[in-house]
């Protein structure tokens, strides 16, 4: 188990470009997310899912949305609000091909800073990345500001960015930060998983 820490799952998007609801996707001999679930579960002593709206078919403690349009950092924002531990594990519902090993590797640079991400072809990862509680009032701001972009949010934050030539140790293949947006990225993804 990860000490202080509770995973959450953000599953509140609407899957536009995937057509469908990404997160019910048939993957391997179960769904995108609850593939993504029982990854979790030895690590983690509790999940809590951020949803747009309630979801009782997955099962999970839920927290839903605070507004219409917050996007991820509103749910990024009330999922930290709601955590009784100090640091989140947060992980988009679309990411069912994340390693434990890369979660334990993250995890193992959690210090006094506000957030660890990794850097994968020179892009921060939000959402495989642990959060700690005190980045809570900075986000708070600049949401309410208006401001609702994750990226730029994670600038103003103090961070450990653990780059590839760390990251291949855990995940050689780097899979672990695949998403799925679109139909062909679930194909390329159940494809990556049965060729294993």
């Amino acid at each position: 188990m990860i000490a202080d820490c509770t995973a959450l799952i953000l599953a509140g998007g609407k899957s536009r470009r995937m057509g469908r609801d990404k997160a019910m996707l048939p993957f391997g001999q179960t769904t995108v997310i609850q593939t993504l679930i029982d990854t979790l579960h030895p690590l983690f002593a509790s999940i809590l899912l951020s949803v747009h709206a309630p979801r009782p078919e997955l099962g999970l403690p839920q927290i839903c949305d605070a507004t219409e349009a917050g996007g991820p950092l509103d749910g990024l924002i009330c999922g930290l609000a709601e955590i009784r531990t100090n640091w989140a594990f947060v992980i988009a519902c679309d990411m069912p091909m994340i390693h434990p090993a890369m979660i334990r590797l993250l995890a193992e640079q959690r210090a006094h800073q506000h957030a660890v991400t990794a850097i994968v072809q020179g892009h921060v990862q939000p959402f495989a990345a642990f959060y700690s509680i005190r980045c809570l009032p900075l986000l708070r701001t600049r949401f309410n500001a208006g401001q609702l972009g994750i990226t730029s949010a994670l600038q103003q934050l103090t961070m450990t960015c653990v780059d590839a030539a760390d990251l291949i140790r855990a995940d050689p293949s780097l899979n672990s930060f695949f998403d799925l947006d679109t139909h062909e990225d679930w194909e390329n993804a159940r494809n990556r998983v049965d060729s294993k």
